[in-house]
């Protein structure tokens, strides 16, 4: 793989070699994008699974664990790059909020675009000489076009979503400045000067998920990414995040992961090791 990006498609042949392969629940040092245009996989990330059927697009961000198994029928493309190829992802930002980003595609022309532009992506990566700022700009495009089709499918009417992306938006800005806090509801809906209520509109027509929930996703999520990275403890981590008390933070995790934090990261580490 060149430092900085690879792309390669999803054949009859690579689905064969990741069946032999079998491999195992493991951590990436860049972003991945798969693009299933047929067919389906079962995708496990930070030990959650989900079967996922085509046309869709899922992103794996740097640094979480995650597994494939390929079904016989899966076909697509498969996108890995460094963080600095393309800075200021919004693919990248989400991903702080989802423990999984899976973006269903139309079956229409979108996927069909999605397949040229990968196409394009990888006759110039085919060169002999490459020219990465040419794959840079066409890559930065298609993660544009992936935003776009999760926009379009946000279940609300089109008189509204626009301004309602653009509050969300604002919303999870605020959310990362202030995650560590021990803040409810009411701390983020006067920062964006409207009701509790509307906010928790605007979430769950923007992401399916409340308010809290929002937030309390981006606590876990970096929750893990200190269990796995940091030596700090469980209590450490815990009052970091805006936990007071071990037992709560410990039970919060174990309610949603279905381990405990130290569990988890005995999990992880054996998987490094």
């Amino acid at each position: 793989m060149n430092k900085q990006f690879h792309i390669f498609e999803i054949d009859e042949g690579l689905v064969r070699t990741i069946q032999a392969r079998a491999e195992g629940p493991h951590y990436h040092d860049f972003e991945e994008l798969i693009i299933v245009t047929e067919g389906s996989l079962e995708h496990y990330i930070d030990f959650q699974s989900e079967l996922v059927v085509a046309p869709f697009v899922s992103y794996v961000s740097m640094g979480k664990m995650h597994r494939i198994v390929a079904h016989d029928d899966l076909r697509g493309w498969v996108i890995n790059y460094q963080n600095e190829f393309i800075p200021d992802s919004k693919l990248n930002f989400y991903s702080n909020f989802f423990t999984t980003t899976n973006i269903p595609i139309g079956a229409d022309g979108c996927a069909i675009r999605f397949v040229s532009l990968c196409q394009i992506i990888n006759h110039e990566y085919q060169e002999e000489n490459p020219d990465f700022q040419t794959i840079r700009h066409l890559t930065a495009a298609l993660i544009s076009m992936i935003e776009s089709e999760r926009k379009r499918i946000i279940p609300i009417e089109k008189s509204v979503k626009a301004s309602q992306i653009d509050t969300f938006n604002s919303f999870l800005k605020i959310v990362e400045q202030n995650f560590r806090r021990d803040e409810g509801i009411s701390f983020y809906a006067d920062k964006m000067n409207m009701s509790e209520r509307n906010l928790n509109i605007i979430c769950k027509n923007n992401f399916q998920k409340s308010v809290s929930e929002i937030i309390e996703t981006r606590k876990l999520i970096e929750a893990k990414k200190m269990l796995t990275h940091t030596e700090k403890s469980v209590s450490e981590i815990g009052y970091e995040l805006g936990y007071n008390e071990k037992s709560y933070f410990t039970r919060v995790f174990h309610n949603k992961l279905s381990v405990t934090p130290t569990q988890f990261r005995e999990m992880t580490r054996a998987i490094i090791s």
